[in-house]
């Protein structure tokens, strides 16, 4: 452990190389694929038409016990349980959608990603002190 270098990645000898052009590879590419999707969101519904207002409650009515006593239990859980339910009513109404782009471009960023990804991965690997040229 006291003979590692800066050029051991992973606790194998070398690979600093590959590991910085594979960060750079998948950095590049995620960007570049995420930057090409669009989340939206639509209309709130819980068994009916525009019921936010109804999911809301259960997280005030713990807001206010909190307000009223710090310590009660039946405050915290309300008020927990009512903010786990609105994040998740979020994030189930939204829609994901990839924009049109070329052939081309979806292909560059999928091998920018996965060989970034795949060069992190064999960096991790020993390698060979090469002696001489």
């Amino acid at each position: 452990m006291q003979n590692r270098s800066f050029s051991d990645v992973g606790g194998t000898p070398g690979g600093i190389g590959e590991f910085i052009m594979g960060f750079i590879m998948a950095l590049l590419g995620g960007y570049l694929l995420a930057n090409q999707v669009s989340v939206v969101g639509s209309y709130w519904s819980f068994y009916g038409a525009n019921t936010f207002g109804i999911t809301l409650l259960p997280m005030l009515l713990g807001v206010a016990l909190l307000f009223w006593n710090g310590r009660s239990v039946a405050g915290w859980l309300l008020t927990i349980g009512g903010a786990v339910f609105i994040l998740a009513g979020v994030i189930a109404n939204m829609h994901i959608y990839f924009q049109p782009t070329s052939l081309f471009n979806t292909v560059v960023m999928l091998l920018l990603l996965v060989g970034g990804l795949s060069l992190i991965a064999r960096s991790m690997a020993a390698h060979e002190k090469k002696i001489g040229n």
